[in-house]
């Protein structure tokens, strides 16, 4: 196993609680060191349930939201009013209700086309990071999903995107539902302090043991290898329930 941690949770609920305090915990130490915490979120469903928990106390008040910048790993290019926009449910499930300044919220755009959206995204990050050319940004967290086929952001298995060293956001097409999507690239989710897998359901119990037990699988999760942080990963005991025990013994 390459992971520098793993969390076990029974439910997947008691995960997303986990989750939760991991962000309000890694929050407060950012703001406590460096003055601000930059944190970069997935979609999908998985989520979802620690975005609510963090829109509900004791988070609400404990998260530092007013040094707080959040960013989104991928975005699927769909209106943000559209149920498969990662924006839009994260607005629905706790943006709207948490006191975090309206422009340190930073959504993928989606009005332009894909690559221009892309490029507008990269820069973006290129402003914030204060980034030198061929620099990557380094986030203080980043929370990944896996897909059943083991892609990650929207980084999927047969894509150039997967080799892509230099630009920082590339716009792709693929997925459930396969529309065009801008993503992250590794060279930026590589560079975080920390990142964070978050996997639940006995759905995904099958290419969770592949990627942690498996190398040679290459599935693009597997790329995910920090080069100066700390990976975690979160699972609930479904999502966990096939991994063998001296990979699972982390346990806690």
């Amino acid at each position: 196993m390459n992971q520098s941690e793993m969390i076990i949770r029974e439910t997947s609920s008691q995960a997303a609680l986990a989750a939760a305090d991991l962000f309000a915990k890694t929050a407060r130490e950012c703001v406590s060191h460096e003055g601000f915490f930059t944190v970069a979120v997935s979609g999908g469903s998985t989520p979802r349930p620690m975005h609510r928990f963090l829109a509900e106390e004791p988070y609400r008040s404990e998260v530092p939201w007013p040094k707080t910048h959040l960013f989104w790993v991928d975005e699927r290019c769909v209106s943000f009013e559209d149920p498969a926009s990662n924006y839009g449910l994260a607005r629905k499930d706790f943006l709207d209700q948490v006191p975090i300044p309206q422009n340190q919220v930073y959504p993928i755009p989606i009005e332009a086309s894909p690559k221009e959206g892309a490029e507008i995204y990269q820069r973006v990050l290129i402003d914030f990071f204060h980034l030198q050319k061929g620099e990557s940004p380094v986030f203080d967290l980043i929370f990944l999903g896996t897909g059943k086929d083991g892609h990650t952001a929207s980084l999927f298995q047969g894509q150039k995107a997967l080799g892509e060293m230099e630009r920082l956001v590339v716009c792709v097409k693929g997925g459930a539902p396969n529309v065009s999507r801008i993503t992250m690239t590794f060279p930026v989710l590589n560079h975080a302090k920390r990142i964070i897998f978050m996997v639940s359901g006995k759905n995904k119990a099958d290419i969770v043991k592949t990627i942690l037990e498996f190398p040679e699988a290459r599935v693009p999760a597997q790329r995910v290898q920090p080069l100066n942080g700390n990976l975690t990963w979160l699972l609930d005991s479904e999502s966990a329930s096939r991994l063998s025990k001296e990979c699972s013994h982390e346990e806690y």
